[in-house]
């Protein structure tokens, strides 16, 4: 029997796309790579916006975290994180990504088996090639296949990702936040997203906010920086009872989506995480085929506009008393968490 290669002894690399969502998604990615290698750790790439996720994947042994510019080519930072790849001694990197660039590293590092599919030139930096990516639709199939042998059919249903938060990490979380009086049903607002149509217009948001408020809810409003703005838009119009939560760290939003027995969001990074924790999420979609771009984890409702799959929908075309109908009738089922 054929013994195998060295490098199969070794700890594995992942360098994911780092958009949060397609981050979550890679955590099925370990999961494949667990079952297949037991004995071998692995590792993610990361950069600052993605790392806190690493703290809450099971099976993840750490992140490397480095923010390398998309726009430039500094090669000097190649060099470093090079440097810092090889300490680790990797056997195994699957570079998700098609780009040269997000292949350079792992190539200057020496990491003797660098898995990819073909493109942008990449040939020599790249040795074990894959082809065949634009066949498949799924972000899910293409990263994937790359933690399965070359050829090998993809299974019927991937292993869905999960974030794990240890209830005292949440207690604590809302002792530090002064949100332990937030006794009463808890949905917590996404009102974020990239690209066009795909976030429900703010006034909506707030529309629902005022209602949930209305019924004795507490809402949080979550998302990054550029999110402030919505949310202090939100508050404006919905009033008592909503808390802005936005802010820097990904940490908060995912410890609170864990806290909430409700959450609302556009296709968005946030909606992975809520569903990954097993958060009951109403997702909101417009111009992406939840079919093709939803997580893998159930969501609680799927609301798109009424007219057939188009990619000119929009999110607009949904009305608040849709959702604001929805989310009460869920919050009757779900019932609060604490």
């Amino acid at each position: 029997m054929p013994t195998a290669p060295a490098s199969q002894d070794r700890p594995i690399l992942i360098v994911p796309y780092m958009w949060i969502g397609d981050f979550v998604r890679c955590h099925s990615v370990v999961k494949v790579l667990r079952a297949r290698w037991p004995e071998r750790p692995v590792d993610l790439l990361t950069n600052s916006l993605c790392a806190p996720l690493i703290d809450h994947m099971p099976g993840v042994r750490k992140g490397i975290e480095w923010n390398l510019p998309r726009k430039r080519l500094p090669l000097g930072e190649h060099h470093a994180l090079a440097d810092r790849l090889r300490r680790e001694n990797y056997g195994t990197a699957l570079v998700m990504l098609r780009t040269w660039k997000s292949a350079l590293a792992p190539f200057l590092a020496g990491i003797p088996e660098r898995t990819g599919f073909i493109g942008e030139g990449r040939l020599w930096l790249i040795n074990d090639v894959r082809f065949g990516e634009r066949q498949l639709v799924r972000m899910i199939d293409r990263c994937g296949a790359l933690a399965l042998p070359k050829g090998a059919p993809l299974p019927t249903e991937w292993p869905m990702p999960e974030i794990v938060v240890p209830e005292m990490e949440l207690v604590q979380w809302r002792a530090r936040r002064g949100l332990i009086s937030d006794t009463s049903p808890i949905v917590a607002l996404a009102p974020g997203a990239v690209g066009p149509g795909k976030k429900w217009p703010t006034e909506n948001y707030a529309e629902l906010a005022k209602a949930l408020a209305q019924d004795g809810v507490t809402v949080w409003i979550l998302g990054g920086p550029l999110e402030k703005e919505l949310a202090a838009d939100i508050i404006r119009h919905a009033g008592n009872g909503i808390r802005d939560l936005t802010g820097n760290d990904l940490r908060d939003a995912i410890i609170a989506l864990k806290g909430a027995d409700l959450a609302v969001t556009n296709d968005s990074g946030l909606m992975h995480i809520s569903a990954a924790i097993g958060t009951p999420t109403i997702g909101i979609f417009g111009p992406t085929d939840p079919q093709l771009w939803g997580p893998l984890n159930p969501l609680a409702a799927v609301i798109e506009p009424e007219r057939p799959f188009a990619r000119d929908r929009s999110t607009s075309e949904i009305l608040p008393d849709r959702v604001i109908e929805i989310a009460r009738r869920l919050l009757k089922i779900t019932g609060p968490a604490q």
